[in-house]
């Protein structure tokens, strides 16, 4: 099978992205990985499908983890998304709505930055019992996140101590996302991330940083927007309406999403 794609980033978060409207692509759990195989394939950390909309939003959104599993949502992946589904669609796009297995989203196209319309977040969780990490909180931003405030950022073993809590028990069977932010301001977050499905550290998490972002207006309450750091170099902003009982509505994810190159590959 020939496969026509587009290579896209977002804040150094990468995606294979596919049209998938005619439904004639059935990609095996295999044939994802090896796609996103930095070695053997195109190199990606997921891949991104455009479907058939069934809920009456524009399209439908599908991403698959680099181990060729499929997860509810991606943030970085998402603005990628928005930015591919506007020229697939064509015309003068400047907004479209999706459907994620989180709920319907919608992207905004501003200028060369995409905001993404977030699911409202739930399953928040102060302080978990995570044995011999401290100040574990967690909160489902689209996906399972963990988060950590360190003092020395760089110098953090992302993928000994991501890996610990990916595999915690107490994230079982499904494991967490894992997050490790420092504070540079008030209002200035710096974020590295251990994603599943990865299983290692990569330039960018969108709901990863979501997720830091909201912890720390938890934490501090720094207010909206709040400002984030990625290891990619870019820096996103995360807006967002706090509400009683640790509640938020209103939750935007705004940042870049870049075309690479598009391509065609033999499976």
């Amino acid at each position: 099978m020939t496969l026509n794609f587009s290579k896209m980033n977002g804040a150094g978060n990468d995606f294979v992205v596919i049209d998938n409207r005619a439904l004639d692509k059935n990609l095996s759990k295999e044939d994802i990985a090896r796609l996103c195989d930095r070695h053997r394939g195109v190199g990606a950390d997921g891949l991104l499908a455009v479907e058939p909309a069934e809920r009456g939003a524009d399209v439908k959104f599908r991403y698959y983890n680099a181990d060729g599993g499929e997860a509810e949502m991606c943030g970085n992946g998402a603005r990628c998304f928005g930015r591919y589904t506007a020229r697939l669609l064509g015309g003068d796009m400047t907004s479209l709505t999706f459907e994620t297995i989180a709920g319907t989203l919608k992207a905004e196209l501003i200028g060369d930055e995409v905001c993404i319309d977030m699911s409202d977040p739930f399953d928040l969780e102060m302080n978990s019992p995570v044995a011999s990490i401290a100040s574990v909180h967690n909160l489902n931003t689209g996906v399972p996140h963990a988060v950590v405030f360190v003092d020395d950022l760089k110098s953090c073993d992302i993928v000994g101590n991501g890996a610990t809590i990916r595999y915690h028990g107490h994230y079982a069977p499904n494991g967490t996302n894992a997050n490790f932010a420092g504070i540079l301001a008030p209002d200035h977050l710096s974020v590295r991330t251990y994603e599943r499905g990865v299983e290692g550290e990569t330039l960018a998490c969108g709901t990863g940083i979501t997720a830091c972002a909201l912890i720390h207006h938890l934490l501090t309450g720094a207010p909206s927007p709040i400002k984030v750091d990625v290891r990619g170099g870019e820096t996103l902003s995360i807006g967002f309406e706090p509400g009683p009982d640790q509640a938020f509505t209103n939750v935007t994810l705004s940042g870049p999403a870049d075309f690479v190159f598009d391509g065609e590959i033999t499976l």
